[in-house]
């Protein structure tokens, strides 16, 4: 039996739309790739993946505030 991995086929998919030149895109197509990325967000999220790229972030988004100050 084969399984799929959603997150993957949705990051193949965001990296196919990407990589299509941006003067071609419609606002559908846009709006639809917005979607693929929100989906593939909410997919990689809970994963232990998701949870270090979430505390990467809150580490450079604190490090930014504290040069700030």
């Amino acid at each position: 039996m084969m399984t799929i991995n959603v997150g993957v086929v949705l990051a193949i998919i965001v990296v196919l739309r990407l990589r299509r030149r941006t003067q071609a895109r419609s606002r559908a197509e846009e709006r639809n790739t917005a979607l693929f990325i929100l989906a593939l967000g909410i997919v990689i999220a809970p994963t232990p993946l998701g949870q270090g790229i979430f505390g990467m972030i809150k580490q450079l988004v604190s490090g930014v505030s504290q040069v700030g100050i």
